[in-house]
């Protein structure tokens, strides 16, 4: 049964890495996951580099994450439902931790679409519209259902996973966690 649930996840990840190389501009709602809202964390020991998380965004302006603040990387598509149900959690947090870094890695989504929902919910941070990033999480945390959220710590490396819709408490757990360390 194990063997069989191994498969599964194995086969879902590669669905969803194999189709990041579009660079976001793809409508392409195949191979869509949905996540179980699972948290998974890792001790700082056993950590591994984050993937550099620069490029543009949906307003046009370059963006580079500098290592030294947590940063909380949310994966989304406007097209997804989730996605949609968690915006307006991920806005209040990105607004209540001002010094936490938020970032958005549009993914298998039309830029116009993607910014429509940006304003709608009002998201206060940049979203890359370079989804071909998540393949740089392979060897740590993919963010292997959509919508997935990744945390990085301080170091620059992957501390923890939401694999589908957050909650206030679950990432307001994991932020308060990997920022205390």
């Amino acid at each position: 049964m194990k063997s069989g649930i191994k498969a599964v996840a194995l086969i879902a990840t590669a669905l969803v890495l194999t189709s990041c190389g579009g660079g976001g501009t793809s409508s392409s709602q195949e191979s869509f996951v949905s996540g179980n809202g699972a948290v998974t964390y890792i001790q700082p020991e056993k950590r591994v580099e984050a993937p550099a998380l620069s490029g543009m965004t949906l307003s046009g302006t370059n963006y580079t994450y500098s290592v030294g603040k947590v940063a909380v990387v949310n994966v989304w598509a406007s097209w997804c439902s989730p996605c949609r149900a968690e915006a307006p959690t991920l806005a209040a947090l990105a607004n209540k931790y001002s010094d936490v870094a938020f970032i958005g890695i549009l993914t298998r989504d039309n830029p116009a679409t993607a910014e429509a929902f940006q304003r709608r919910f009002s998201l206060p941070y940049p979203t890359l519209i370079d989804d071909s990033l998540l393949i740089g999480f392979k060897g740590s945390l993919p963010a292997n259902a959509i919508p997935s959220t990744v945390l990085i710590d301080k170091a620059g490396k992957v501390a923890a996973r939401i694999s589908g819709v957050v909650t206030v408490a679950s990432l307001s757990d994991l932020i308060e966690r990997v920022s205390g360390e």
